[in-house]
């Protein structure tokens, strides 16, 4: 994906079907969590749901993250827990950078872009402070396959939003 590259699929505007949660059965509990409390935060970590539309079956998939604000941009961390390879929302943003985040109550559509070198060098030790775990992450990837975790930013690409209620 480039900071450049336009949607390759009929992904450009706000996502209107249900998506597809993630099957991880961790980050569904977190999916629900936020769900049943309105996207309240878990203690010390800002969490948002990302839809990204499946690069291979076209399918709306749903994943609860963490996140840091930069401006108007929220960064994402493609950390996969450390795994040698990029987490399925990561190739999904990078065939089709436009997406839909929920902050809190407010759904909204954005478009993805990975971070540039710059932007990565002076948001790494932002992220890392605001959770410790992705240090470990970054080398743990870094050690078994020569990885490295892609930052990504993603912002708001309209003003018009749709606020959830907590189920």
């Amino acid at each position: 994906m480039t900071a450049t590259q336009a949607p390759t699929t009929p992904a450009a505007t706000p996502h209107p079907a249900a998506p597809t949660d993630s099957p991880n059965p961790w980050v569904a509990d977190h999916i629900r969590h936020f769900e049943e409390t309105g996207g309240v935060p878990r203690p010390g970590i800002r969490d948002l749901l990302l839809t990204t539309r499946g690069r291979r079956s076209g399918v709306l998939r749903r994943t609860a993250l963490a996140y840091v604000a930069d401006g108007d941009s929220y960064v994402l961390t493609a950390s996969n827990a450390g795994a040698g390879q990029h987490p399925a929302w990561y190739l999904n943003l990078s065939a089709d950078p436009a997406v839909t985040l929920q902050v809190a109550t407010e759904s909204f559509p954005a478009l993805a872009r990975p971070a540039t070198p710059a932007e990565a060098e002076r948001l790494w030790p932002v992220v890392v402070a605001a959770m410790p775990s992705y240090a470990a992450y970054r080398g743990a990837a870094a050690r078994t396959s020569g990885r490295e975790i892609p930052l990504v930013l993603v912002t708001r690409t309209a003003t018009r939003t749709a606020t959830h209620t907590a189920a």
